[in-house]
């Protein structure tokens, strides 16, 4: 058999008047109050060696997830609430950091591996890990935010891409399609299914509307540990052939451009763009799988569980999906 040709991404420009994203000057670390129970990492720095093996959660730690990803899912919302032309991404990384606090965790990003603050912003062109900084969000910006709170001993890990005030069809759209891109490969996951099955999904809905994957970040098991296996490629891997079973926990975040998919780091060792400066989008859910499919744990008991049975159709159903997070903008409008 042939090998499969992938579809490249259309060629589509930034919108016009909007210059590459440069960093801006950072404030300094956060303090953590001392009643607020600390990651092993939060001291050190150093994260640590993960272990070497896919193993399922114990029903314990999936209660204490459900309740870190609900928390993760509040503190999200209040960081959405605040996005406006004009606003900082150091004051949505000062939201995020009193919000995780307030709810009795701590900002998992902070002092991961040195990562300076409680928050990743990443806009426009930048793919993902955008340090927080002076910079003032401009009215046709997109912004990724990603919370991740630890909270309970556990991590729960979500984030959203968010217009900022009146964006552009085309971004507009980009930032659709990545949306329904993470469902579709969310909607991939039940037992005996395996990890290649959620970026097959991703990959088929985001190429069918011309968009690139991004192959230089994954997804990736969560817990106790903030990052450990499996790891989760956002697009088809003929090698990722570990099966689903019930009780694992990892992400589903997938990274979609306009344009070609590399990735540039810059010099501060975090911040990732893409090389041809196209624009891109991300969202993602901390997930479990359950005996019938899989649990949505970054949302809120309210929110509807679209992927615990049913139909596939069922499941890609839009009208089931929990909606996305209101901002400050869009509220106003």
């Amino acid at each position: 058999m042939g090998r499969r040709k992938r579809r490249m991404p259309a060629a589509r420009s930034r919108p016009s008047g909007f210059e590459p994203i440069v960093a801006g000057q950072v404030s300094p670390r956060r303090a953590v109050p001392s009643n607020i129970a600390l990651p092993p990492y939060a001291l050190s720095g150093r994260s640590g060696p993960a272990p070497h093996n896919v193993e399922p959660s114990d029903g314990a730690t999936i209660e204490a997830m459900r309740l870190a990803g609900s928390a993760a899912r509040r503190v999200l919302a209040a960081v959405a609430a605040e996005i406006a032309p004009g606003v900082t991404s150091d004051h949505l990384d000062e939201v995020c950091h009193e919000a995780c606090i307030a709810e009795g965790g701590y900002p998992s990003p902070l002092n991961y591996n040195g990562y300076p603050k409680s928050l990743c912003t990443s806009v426009n062109e930048i793919i993902c890990h955008g340090i927080p900084d002076d910079r003032a969000l401009r009215d046709g910006d997109i912004v990724n935010c990603d919370v991740t709170i630890f909270v309970g001993g556990v991590h729960g890990d979500h984030s959203e891409t968010f217009a900022v005030g009146e964006v552009d069809a085309s971004s507009q759209r980009l930032v659709e399609v990545t949306r329904e891109s993470m469902y579709h490969g969310i909607a991939a996951v039940r037992p005996g299914a395996r990890v290649c099955d959620i970026g097959k999904a991703i990959q088929a809905r985001a190429e069918a509307e011309g968009y690139g994957v991004v192959r230089e970040f994954v997804g990736h098991g969560i817990g106790q540990i903030f990052h450990r296996l499996p790891n989760i490629p956002h697009y088809y891997d003929p090698a990722a052939r570990t099966e689903l079973v019930e009780g694992m926990t990892f992400t589903v975040e997938p990274m979609i451009t306009m344009g070609m998919p590399r990735a540039q780091l810059w010099p501060d060792g975090w911040t990732a763009m893409t090389a041809d400066r196209s624009r891109t989008a991300q969202f993602e859910h901390t997930v479990a799988v359950t005996v019938g499919g899989t649990e949505l744990l970054t949302v809120t008991a309210e929110e509807p569980q679209p992927f615990l049975g049913g139909e596939v159709q069922e499941r890609l159903d839009p009208d089931n999906w929990p909606q996305q997070l209101s901002t400050a903008s869009a509220r106003a409008g």
